[in-house]
């Protein structure tokens, strides 16, 4: 399980366009705090002109800075996202042209687990690393859900904000003691049409949208049903990543949680033992921002000073499917 793979800097985009919980309550003709009460968000972004490459393009320069480093020094890029900006090529390949290395020949390529599509993506490519397949690898969760939103679900659609984040990840010297310690997903598919989009692919083409399909293009989710499936699972799931890791709770410096909404990250807090010192919170002023929800709160929690080299972190997250992810690390 253990990989001695290397977190070397982290960078986010969040787009110019603010929206507040009072002007959603004015759109959906809802009670002044009706939002913040029920979501949990004060403040989301939506993109006014931005695409998902050019919101990714930004996170993986703002990266790249961070870590001191270059797009000549990156081996792969790694599109991890809920939300693709069109069906072909992948999202990877457009952040290359947005990067403007589109002569480069850096291999590129999407992975969606949706919300957890980052931890994946981590999980996948730290493997690939640690056989000597890449040195350093460029991961970016880039997401649009304001396209998907059915405004017709007032308790999901206040929820969700768009923006990007990046993670540039590389092997750790022989010096150093950064590594991941212990990785698992598991998915319960009982849990399936739970949360989906079901038109867009073969099963409604995009054809039928204006043949009284509208509905079928847009996010639905059954939020009660979705945590209480989680519920029965979530402890069991971390107790086990946990030993996997050989990793007690009281070890955990932070946890870094998906941002699925203000009731479940508290009830998750509390139903797995965290303190809220342990738990990154950011979804106040983020929103839900499907998987890039997970490396804005590490680029959140690193700039705060909250991450130190050496402390032991905790990526913990649900996504449609149903699925469980985490990963255990050494930062």
């Amino acid at each position: 399980m253990e990989r001695k793979i290397k977190i070397l800097g982290t960078g986010k985009y969040l787009p110019t366009r603010r929206v507040t919980a009072a002007e959603l309550e004015e759109k959906l003709g809802l009670a002044p705090g009706w939002v913040e009460k029920k979501s949990g968000v004060s403040v989301r972004h939506f993109v006014t002109n931005e695409t998902a490459a050019q919101m990714g393009a930004i996170a993986a320069r703002r990266a790249l800075e961070a870590a001191g480093l270059s797009l000549h020094d990156i081996d792969c890029i790694v599109c991890a996202s809920g939300t693709a900006q069109q069906e072909i090529p992948c999202t990877a390949a457009l952040i290359q042209e947005e990067l403007q290395i589109s002569k480069s020949g850096i291999p590129c390529f999407d992975i969606n687990s949706t919300c957890l599509s980052f931890v994946t993506a981590l999980d996948v490519m730290s493997c690939q690393m640690a056989v000597g397949i890449y040195e350093r690898v460029l991961i970016i969760s880039s997401e649009i859900s304001s396209a998907g939103l059915n405004w017709e679900q007032k308790e999901s659609c206040v929820l969700f904000g768009d923006g990007a984040a990046a993670v540039v990840i590389g092997r750790t010297p022989e010096t150093e003691s950064s590594r991941i310690l212990g990785s698992s997903m598991k998915t319960y598919s009982e849990g399936a049409h739970y949360s989906e989009i079901r038109g867009g692919g073969t099963l409604i083409h995009p054809s039928q949208f204006a043949q009284g399909r509208e509905a079928d293009f847009a996010f639905d989710m059954d939020g009660r049903k979705i945590f209480r499936l989680t519920s029965q699972l979530i402890t069991g799931f971390v107790d086990r990543l946990l030993s996997s890791a050989s990793v007690t709770k009281e070890q955990i410096r932070t946890v870094i949680p998906h941002q699925a909404s203000g009731m479940a990250m508290r009830i998750m807090a509390g139903k797995l033992g965290f303190s809220d010192q342990q738990m990154v919170n950011i979804l106040a002023d983020h929103g839900n921002v499907i998987a890039a929800s997970i490396p804005m709160a590490l680029h959140e929690a690193i700039g705060q000073n909250r991450v130190q080299r050496g402390d032991h972190l905790m990526l913990l997250g649900t996504s449609a499917g149903l699925s469980l992810g985490g990963i255990v690390l050494e930062y």
